[in-house]
C-alpha cells in the first residue's frame, strides 16, 4: 500500500468509475434544489430525482460517479474531539438508477480497494444486512474469506429514509487500523464503538419501497447509492491516526500553528480532554474544519445571517474566531486560512477560486462584526457576574453567552473561575439539549428529508411530454403550437371554456417563463375554437413552461389544438433594456465597488429594476452617481450585445461570470456586452446596448445582512421619472421665486433662518419661564430645610428638572421642591432636594409613594429625586396639599 495524497485518491475514484461507464458529474452546490434540506450532507442529493424516476438519466451510462463537498453540523459540539467528525468534508459517490446492482458495486468495490488503492486483503472486512445471504455470497465469490464479513441488523445495514419511502440493505466496507487503536475485546469487530475498524465505504442497495404497515413492496429498478468519505480514505492511504492529520486537513492546522506559534500534537487520547496541549491540539482542528465549511458555504452563495443556512454558517464562523482567540491569535485571522483553501482545494472547486475576492470580504466584514459582539457578551457576563448571589452562575447565563454571543462555554467558565465562580453545567446542558430538540422539531433529519415527497404533476408532465422547445429568442409570435396539456385548479383537464383560467401547456413556444429575476411574458394565443389571454408564463419544473390564460373569446381551448402563440412585443422589449441593464450595472458595480460584488438576487419587469449585490456597507452618494456613469457610458457607447453557448468550463476559462449560487448544465448561454460585461444568463436581452436608452439609478439600500439593493428605471420609465422630478424642481423653483437651480442654495438658506428664529425664540421662552418660576421662590418656606411646593402647569418632565435648577440657584439655602403640573391633560409630579435637604430628613421616593395616588399614578426614585405620573389631573392640588401636611409646610 503506497501514500497517496488527497488529490491522487479523489482522481483515481472518479477515473475508476468513468472506466465503469459512470458519468463523471461535477459537485453540486451546497445550497440543495430540495427546499426541505438546509444544506447538502450527502452525495445522492443532487440525484433524488432519478432515484424516483421523476427524471431518466443519461441512457449513454450506466450511472454516475461524483465528489460531492458537504457540511453537516448535527454534530458540531464532538468535532476535533474524535477524529472521524468534520463539518465540511468530501463525499465519494457511484450511483445507479436501475442499470447495475449489488454483483457489480461489489465486484467494483472489491477492484478499486485491491487494485487501485492497493489496499493489503486482510485488513478489508464487511458487513451486511443480517438476512442478506445474496450479498454475502457475492463478497465469497470474489476471495472474501468468511471471518472477514459480519452481519449485523436493521440499524447498521438496512437504510431507511424514514418509516416509508425508498430503502433496502446496505454492506459497509472496513479498514482493521490494528489492534492498537480497539478496546482490547478478543470479540472486537467491525460495527463496535472503537477506532479499530474504521468503515470508509457504504454500498446502500435501494431496491424496496416501505409501506406504512411495515412491509417491503419493491421498487421498480434496482438502485445503487454509495458513499466513501474521502478524509477518512485519505487518513487510511497516508497511514495516519486521524481525518486532521491527513495533507489537506493538516495543511490548514499548520496555518493555525504559524498564526498562534503554539504546535499540534494530535494524541487521540487527549484531544479535548482537558489538558493543555488537547486544547490546544482542539482549538487548531476547529479553526482548520470550520475555516473549509465558512469558505465554502460563502463561495456557494450562502451569506451569515440569524436564520437558516446562514445561521450555520454564522456560528461556525463564530466557533472558530472564539478558537482562534483560545489559542492567543489576536485581531481577523481566518482569511489566512482561505489563501490555503484555495491553494489546495481551487482546481477541483474552481468556484473557491472565482469567488475568493468575496469570501475574504464576507469574512473580514463578519470577524469585525463579531468582535462587536463578543464586547457585547462579555459586558453581559460581567453584568451577571455583579449581580450573582453565591458562588455559581446559571446555566441559563451560561447557555445566553454561547447562543447570543457566541461564547463557548469553556471560554464562560474561565472567566468565572478567575473570580471562584462555578457555572451550572447540568443546567447549561439541559439549554443545549432544549435547543437541540427545537432544532430537530424544525427541521428534518437528512436522510429522511432527502427523500421526502417529490415530484408533482408538473413533474409527471415534463417526463411524459418532454420539455417545451422555446423559440422566444427568435422573435416573439410562433404559428402552428399544439396544446399538449391543460391544467386547472391543480388538475388535467380536456378543455377551458369562455371566462376560465388555467395553465396551458405547448409543445413550442415564444413566451419567456419567469426565471433569475426576469418576468415571464404576457401575450395572446389564438385557436381554432376559441382565443385567451396569456396572464402570465412560468415553468414549475425546469424545462417545462406553463402559460396562465383566460379565455376571453370563442367557445374553448381543447387539448391538440393547433393555435399561434403572440408575445406582448412592447412589453418585452421594456423587459429586455431592464435585463440588459442589469448586466451593465452589475459590471459598474464591481469596477466601483470592487470584485467582491456578486449578483444575490434580481428583479426584472417592464417597468423597473431590482438588484442586490453583495456588499457590507451603504454606497456613498458619489459611488451611486460614478456607477452610474460608468453604466451608461456603456449605454452611449452603443455596443453590440453578443449571444452564444459554450460548455461550463470554456466560459469558466474565459472568464465569463457565472452568477453567485446559480447552478448551471453542461452546456450555458453567454450574454456579452463587448469586452465591459460578460454573463451566464439564460434571459432575453437587447442587440445593442444604445437600445437601453440611459439608466437612472431611483434609490440603493440594504436588503439584507451583507446585501445591498439598487432600483433603477430604464428608456421610456428612466425619461418619465426625470421628467417628473424636473417638474417638481420647476413647482419648487416657482414658489421660492429663484431660478430652477437655485432651489437648493436658496432652501438652505430659509432652512438656516428658520433655525435662527427657532433658536431665538427658545431662548425668550426659557427666559420668560425662568422670570416665572423665580416668583414663585418667595412661597419657600422654612421645615428644617428650605420647601418650595408649587404648581406650575405646562410643563414636560425636562421643564420640570429646569425648573428645579432654577429654583435650586435662587435659594438662599439648599433645600428641596415639590412641582406639580398639567401638560396635555396629564399630571406630572417631581419631588427633588440637595444633599444638604435630604440630610435634613428630606426623601422624594417617600413623598412621592404618598402623594402620587391623588392624582391615580404612581411612580418613584431616589431620596434626592423622584417622580409620577397620573391619570387624574384634577387631584393635582390635593397631591400637592398632601404634600404640605406631611413635610409640614
Amino acid at each position: 500500500m503506497r501514500y497517496m495524497t488527497t488529490a491522487e485518491i479523489r482522481e483515481k475514484y472518479l477515473k475508476f468509475f468513468e472506466g465503469k461507464a459512470c458519468k463523471r458529474l461535477p459537485s453540486s452546490s451546497l445550497i440543495p434544489d430540495d427546499p426541505s434540506l438546509l444544506l447538502t450532507s450527502a452525495g445522492m442529493v443532487q440525484f433524488k430525482p432519478y432515484f424516483l424516476h421523476v427524471k431518466e438519466f443519461d441512457p449513454a451510462y450506466v450511472g454516475a460517479a461524483t465528489v460531492q463537498k458537504c457540511v453537516r453540523t448535527n454534530d458540531i459540539d464532538i468535532i476535533g474531539t474524535t477524529g472521524r467528525h468534520l463539518s465540511f468534508f468530501e463525499m465519494l459517490g457511484n450511483f445507479s438508477f436501475g442499470k447495475y446492482f449489488k454483483k457489480e458495486m461489489c465486484a467494483w468495490a472489491w477492484e478499486f480497494c485491491l487494485n487501485e488503492l492497493e489496499l493489503p486483503k486482510e485488513k478489508l472486512y464487511f458487513t451486511v444486512f443480517e438476512d442478506d445471504d445474496e450479498t454475502i455470497e457475492i463478497w465469497k465469490s470474489l476471495g472474501v474469506e468468511d471471518s472477514h464479513i459480519s452481519r449485523l441488523g436493521e440499524d447498521d445495514n438496512f437504510w431507511r429514509a424514514g418509516p416509508t419511502g425508498p430503502c433496502g440493505p446496505c454492506s459497509e466496507i472496513y479498514y482493521d487500523q490494528g489492534p492498537e487503536f480497539g478496546c482490547g475485546d478478543p470479540n472486537c469487530a467491525p460495527g463496535c464503538d472503537c477506532d479499530r475498524f474504521l468503515e470508509f465505504w457504504n454500498c446502500v442497495f435501494t431496491q424496496y419501497d416501505g409501506q406504512e404497515d411495515g412491509t417491503l413492496a419493491p421498487l421498480p429498478t434496482k438502485n445503487i447509492d454509495t458513499g466513501m468519505g474521502l478524509e477518512r480514505m485519505a487518513a487510511i492511504m497516508q497511514g495516519v491516526q486521524s481525518n486532521f492529520d491527513t495533507d489537506v486537513i493538516r495543511g490548514l492546522i499548520a496555518v493555525g500553528e504559524r498564526l498562534s506559534g503554539k504546535s499540534y500534537v494530535g494524541k487521540a487520547n487527549t484531544v479535548g480532554h482537558g489538558s493543555e496541549q488537547g486544547d490546544i491540539d482542539l482549538s487548531l482542528r476547529i479553526c482548520a474544519d470550520h475555516s473549509r465549511s465558512v469558505a465554502f458555504m460563502i463561495a456557494d452563495g450562502i451569506l451569515p445571517s440569524n436564520e437558516g443556512r446562514g445561521y450555520v454558517l454564522r456560528r461556525l464562523l463564530r466557533r472558530a474566531v472564539m478558537h482562534g482567540r483560545k489559542l492567543g491569535i489576536e485581531g481577523a485571522f481566518l482569511n489566512e486560512y482561505v489563501a490555503v483553501i484555495v491553494d489546495l482545494m481551487g482546481h477541483v472547486y474552481p468556484e473557491i477560486v472565482e469567488n475568493r475576492a468575496l469570501v475574504e470580504s464576507v469574512i473580514a466584514s463578519e470577524e469585525g462584526a463579531f468582535a462587536n459582539t463578543l464586547r457585547q457578551g462579555q459586558a453581559y457576563l460581567a453584568e451577571a457576574l455583579k449581580n450573582l448571589e453565591g458562588t455559581t452562575l446559571s446555566g441559563d447565563v451560561a447557555f445566553k453567552l454561547h447562543d447570543t454571543y457566541g461564547f463557548p462555554v469553556e471560554v464562560t467558565e474561565e472567566i468565572c473561575s478567575e473570580s471562584g465562580i462555578s457555572v451550572d453545567h447540568a443546567r447549561f446542558e439541559e439549554c443545549m439539549n432544549e435547543q437541540r430538540e427545537r432544532a430537530r422539531a424544525a427541521t428534518k433529519d437528512d436522510a429522511e428529508a432527502a427523500w421526502s415527497t417529490y415530484g408533482s404533476i408538473y413533474a409527471d408532465l415534463l417526463k411524459e411530454l418532454g420539455p417545451t422547445k422555446f423559440v422566444g429568442y427568435e422573435g416573439t409570435d410562433y404559428e402552428g403550437a399544439t396544446i399538449k396539456a391543460i391544467i386547472r385548479n391543480g388538475e388535467l383537464v380536456g378543455s377551458l371554456h369562455r371566462g376560465e383560467e388555467g395553465e396551458i401547456v405547448l409543445d413550442t413556444t415564444p413566451f419567456y417563463a419567469e426565471m433569475g429575476g426576469e418576468v415571464g411574458d404576457t401575450g395572446m394565443l389564438h385557436g381554432t375554437f376559441g382565443v385567451s389571454e396569456v396572464l402570465d408564463t412560468k415553468a414549475p419544473e425546469k424545462g417545462l413552461v406553463c402559460h396562465r390564460v383566460r379565455v376571453i373569446e370563442g367557445d374553448c381551448h381543447a387539448v391538440d389544438e393547433t393555435v399561434n402563440a403572440s408575445v406582448d412585443a412592447q412589453r418585452r422589449a421594456l423587459i429586455t433594456r431592464n435585463h440588459t441593464a442589469t448586466h451593465l450595472l452589475h459590471a459598474a458595480l464591481r469596477e466601483v465597488l470592487g470584485d467582491h460584488v456578486k449578483q444575490k438576487g434580481s428583479y426584472v419587469g417592464p417597468d423597473r429594476l431590482r438588484f442586490d449585490f453583495t456588499h457590507f456597507e451603504g454606497m456613498t452618494p458619489e459611488q451611486i452617481a460614478e456607477v452610474e456613469r460608468v453604466a451608461n457610458e456603456k449605454v452611449m457607447q452603443a455596443i453590440p450585445t453578443t449571444i452564444y453557448e459554450t460548455s461550463l468550463n470554456a466560459a469558466r476559462e474565459a472568464g465569463v461570470t457565472a452568477l453567485f449560487g446559480e447552478k448551471y448544465g453542461d452546456t450555458v448561454r453567454v450574454v456579452e456586452a463587448g469586452e465591459f460585461s460578460r454573463e451566464l444568463c439564460g434571459g432575453c436581452h437587447v442587440s445593442n446596448t444604445a437600445e437601453i436608452g440611459f439608466i437612472k439609478i431611483v434609490s440603493e439600500g440594504s436588503s439584507a445582512a451583507n446585501v445591498r439593493r439598487i432600483e433603477a428605471l430604464t428608456s421610456v420609465e428612466a425619461l418619465n421619472y426625470m421628467n417628473a422630478v424636473e417638474a417638481e424642481l420647476k413647482e419648487t423653483a416657482a414658489e421660492l421665486r429663484v431660478p430652477m437651480f437655485d432651489v437648493s442654495e436658496r432652501t438652505a438658506s430659509n432652512l438656516a433662518t428658520i433655525k435662527d428664529y427657532e433658536t431665538k425664540a427658545k431662548n425668550a421662552k426659557k427666559m420668560a419661564a425662568e422670570g416665572n418660576i423665580a416668583e414663585h421662590v418667595k412661597d419657600v418656606v422654612n421645615v428644617g430645610y428650605p420647601l418650595l411646593v408649587v404648581r406650575i402647569d405646562g410643563l414636560d418632565t425636562g421643564g420640570l428638572r429646569n425648573a428645579w435648577d432654577i429654583i435650586r440657584a435662587r435659594m438662599e439655602t439648599p433645600g428641596a421642591c415639590i412641582i406639580g403640573t398639567v401638560n396635555n391633560d396629564k399630571p406630572i409630579i417631581m419631588a427633588a432636594g440637595t444633599d444638604e435637604a435630604v440630610a435634613a430628613g428630606f426623601n422624594a421616593g417617600a413623598v412621592i409613594k404618598n402623594i402620587a395616588g391623588n392624582i391615580k399614578g404612581g411612580g418613584g426614585g431616589k431620596p434626592s429625586m423622584a417622580q409620577a405620573g397620573g391619570k387624574d389631573a384634577s387631584g393635582l392640588d390635593a397631591a400637592l396639599q398632601a404634600a404640605r401636611d406631611m413635610l409640614g409646610a
